[in-house]
Order: structure tokens, then C-alpha cells, then sequence
């Protein structure tokens, strides 16, 4: 009987081959459909200029650097909200209260009277600098239409038409369709081959390996000894580095109550570590900042006003608008009528840096003494979405920065003197917090 190799293998490497073209066409194509998605034009987001007189553009960096800190668009802050005020208001009693309202106030002018009852009773800084153009660019600049919140270009949903007018779900169907027509036709081709080699009196033979590859190598000591060997050393390995990891909280990321971005507050608007932090000037921990510190800012900032297409937006506006209002429920802050409510809730923050009870470390004395920088230890914080552990903070680790930091003596004539006692002693120009007994035991273990 006339013996050939096995046909089996032959159709295995077509079916291989289709599924991988399939899958090939099927990612183009997904490709090719999310392309207009994706060069969809940008919406502009440039606010036309209002009708009348004054400068828009100018207007705004008024607004900003003059009203913004108690006053928004669309929303009641210190003040009451400022789109379409030039609508509600004479202009010539615009420029009037913009540069003296207290004065209005006292001469019992109703609307005067009328507004400063409704928001509180909160005095308005006088403008006198500002001369009727000011006032008019900043009006014009109110007057501006509120922007149209479109809804963001994405991939379509499921079961929504595409351009063409054929749904996204059909067009899947059609093709795992043919994906099952391709599997099935290649079954009965196989079928079909071992019914016609069969009936030729064609025998189909398999490789059959005559020395098992695991008895080879179980008959070979040399090559079990060395294996043994090396698994014990490579487990070695892995189990010292497991151990040595025990209690090193390196890159833990916890999840906070409410959430704050070190890249939005260090990073895009500069905010100072030592701002928020202010303790660790002169304590022996830095502190986890007093919502008080929270409301300095945030009794006016009541939303997110960041680009959402900035690089250092991770969510989105009502994402962050949403923890503003969890930062207000906490303080008892009424942002409508712009006072507390005295019904405060307290926050449970979640611990991310953390010594030992055994180890001393004084954050004075490195910050405000030695003038080590923040990121230093805490890594590039303005970069970080939420806080974690950038370094290990193990002994080894605290060891080696005193071995290589050396030790600022301008401006400190304790450290002079005794810089230059210990420089004559090791012969050295410039000491390190080591030479300076940095690294015994006593220093950080008590």
C-alpha cells in the first residue's frame, strides 16, 4: 500500500493562513471606519464678538485679572453671575458702580441697594483706574454667547449607522459569517481527502518519533545535575529579592476619598508644596493640609475651568467639578448662597508614605535646613494624577543620599565651623551629610 505524509498538516496551515487574513481585513477595516472619526474637524472654540461697543479679547484679560476672583459667567460665586449684565443694567449705571459701588450704596440707589442685599452684603472693590473702555471690553466680553457643549467625537455606538448608511453590527455579522463558511468548507475538503485516499488504497501515515526527548534527558545526569543547580540558585534569587520587598511600599497608589491632582494644583497652576504643606518647614512631618487650605482657593473656583484638551486633564470637566462638590459637602459650603452651612463631614484620607515607628526623620531639617527639595524624595509630583511612593524610603536607600549629598554650610555659621573642623580632619574640600555622621545608627534609630 502506498504511503504519504499526512494531509491534516496541509490544511491546518491553510485554515492558519485565512483566519489570519480575516483578521488582518477585519482590523483595516475598523481601521478605515474610525478614520473620519478621528479627522473630524475641531470645534471652535473662540467666542464670537458681542455686538456693541468694547473689545472682547480685551475684556476678558480684564476679567480675569480683576473680577474672576469673585465673580464667574454662568454662575453665582462672591458676586452674582456676569453673562448678560450689560442686559439688566443701564450702561451708564454700570460705570457708575463699577468704580464706586459703596458710594451707590449710601446714596440709596434701589438697584445698588437691591443687589448688595442679594449677594450677601458683600462690599465690591472699588475700579476708579478703569475708564469707560475698560468697563465696555469687559461688558463686551459678558455679553458673549455661552458656548454650545457639543457632543465629543468617538466611535459610534453600537448599533449606530455609519456614514454609508449599513451598521456596524451587520457588517460583523457578515463577516464572522464568512469566518464560518471558510471553517466549515475546510473541514469537507479534509473529509472529502481522507474518502478519496482511502478509496485509492492510500494509507495516511503520521511522524511518529521513536526516542521520547524527556527519556533522553532523564538518562543524561550531567545535564539533571546542572538543571537542579541552577533552579536552586534562580529560586534563591527570586526568594531573597521577595523577602527584601516585605514592607517596602514602593509605587503604592492609593485611591483617595476625593480626588486631587498634584498635575493640575504642583504642576499646570505652579502651586507651591509648601503652600498646602506648610508644616514641614517646621515639624517633624509634613502634614496633610487642613481643608481650610482647600477653601483659600476653591470658595470661588466651584467647577473646573481647564482646557479639556490640555495634556494634563486625565478626566474630565465634570469629573473634577464633581470633586470640587465633594471638597464643599465635606467644609458644610453652600456654593449658591455663598456661606457655610456649619454641617461639616470629615474626610478619610489614606495614608501614602509611611516609616517605621523606629525610624526618626525630621522633615524640617532636611526642607528647611539642608534645602532638599521636595521631589527629591517624593519624586516629580507635579507630574502625578493621584499620589503614590516614587521612592523605596528604605534604609539603604536614605544611607546612600547622605553618602552622596554634600552639606550646605552658606548662610549657616553652626555648619561652617564645624564643616571646616571635619574638612581638616579628612582632608577633604567639601563634606557630605555622612563625614558629618549622616550614616550612625543613632542619627535615625532611637
Amino acid at each position: 500500500m502506498k504511503k504519504v505524509g499526512n494531509h491534516n498538516s496541509f490544511s491546518r496551515i491553510l485554515l492558519f493562513c485565512l483566519a489570519f487574513s480575516l483578521s488582518f481585513s477585519i482590523t483595516s477595516y475598523a481601521q478605515d471606519a474610525a478614520a473620519p472619526a478621528a479627522t473630524a474637524p475641531a470645534d471652535a472654540a473662540a467666542a464670537a464678538p458681542a455686538e456693541g461697543a468694547g473689545d472682547p479679547v480685551k475684556g476678558k484679560e480684564l476679567f480675569n485679572t480683576l473680577c474672576a476672583a469673585c465673580h464667574k459667567l454662568d454662575a453665582k460665586s462672591t458676586g452674582p453671575a456676569l453673562r448678560g449684565v450689560a442686559d439688566r443694567h443701564a450702561r451708564t449705571w454700570l460705570y457708575s458702580w463699577v468704580k464706586n459701588s459703596s458710594e451707590m450704596i449710601k446714596a440709596g440707589d434701589p438697584a445698588a441697594v437691591k443687589l448688595f442685599a442679594e449677594n450677601n452684603k458683600s462690599v465690591m472693590t472699588p475700579f476708579p483706574q478703569l475708564s469707560h473702555g475698560d468697563i465696555d471690553n469687559i461688558l463686551a466680553y459678558t455679553s458673549a454667547p455661552a458656548p454650545v457643549v457639543e457632543k465629543p467625537a468617538g466611535a459610534a455606538a453600537a448599533g449606530e449607522t455609519s456614514k454609508t448608511g449599513v451598521s456596524n453590527d451587520l457588517v460583523l455579522f457578515a463577516l464572522v459569517l464568512v469566518l464560518a463558511v471558510l471553517i466549515i468548507m475546510l473541514v469537507l475538503v479534509t473529509r472529502t481527502l481522507k474518502r478519496v485516499s482511502a478509496a485509492n488504497g492510500v494509507e495516511v501515515v503520521s511522524k511518529d518519533s521513536s526516542v521520547s526527548l524527556w527519556r533522553a534527558y532523564a538518562k543524561n545526569q550531567f545535564l539533571v545535575f546542572v538543571t537542579v543547580i541552577l533552579l536552586m540558585l534562580s529560586s534563591s534569587y527570586f526568594l531573597y529579592g521577595y523577602l527584601m520587598q516585605i514592607g517596602v511600599d514602593q509605587g503604592y497608589e492609593p485611591i483617595q476619598p476625593i480626588h486631587f491632582s498634584h498635575k493640575i494644583h504642583a504642576g499646570d497652576n505652579g502651586i507651591d508644596c509648601k503652600y498646602c504643606h506648610s508644616s514641614a518647614r517646621v515639624s517633624k512631618t509634613s502634614g496633610i493640609p487642613s481643608l481650610n487650605v482647600c477653601m483659600n482657593c476653591h470658595k470661588n473656583v466651584s467647577e473646573f475651568q481647564g482646557d479639556k484638551d490640555s495634556t494634563y486633564v486625565d478626566h474630565s470637566k465634570e469629573f473634577y467639578s464633581g470633586e470640587i462638590k465633594k471638597l464643599y459637602d465635606a467644609v458644610g459650603w453652600d456654593a449658591a448662597a455663598q456661606k457655610y452651612t456649619g454641617k461639616q463631614k470629615p474626610v478619610k484620607w489614606v495614608r501614602v508614605h509611611n516609616l517605621p515607628d523606629f525610624v526618626y526623620f525630621n522633615h524640617s531639617q532636611h526642607v528647611s535646613v539642608a534645602g532638599v527639595e521636595c521631589q527629591t524624595c517624593h519624586g516629580p509630583v507635579e507630574t502625578m494624577e493621584v499620589m503614590r511612593q516614587h521612592s523605596p524610603l528604605t534604609m539603604g536607600w536614605c544611607i546612600n543620599c547622605h553618602r552622596e549629598t554634600d552639606v550646605k554650610v552658606e548662610g549657616n555659621d553652626y555648619y561652617k565651623k564645624i564643616h571646616d573642623e571635619l574638612a581638616k580632619k579628612y582632608g577633604v574640600q567639601k563634606l557630605t551629610a555622612a563625614n558629618m555622621g549622616g550614616t550612625e545608627c543613632g542619627k535615625c534609630h532611637y
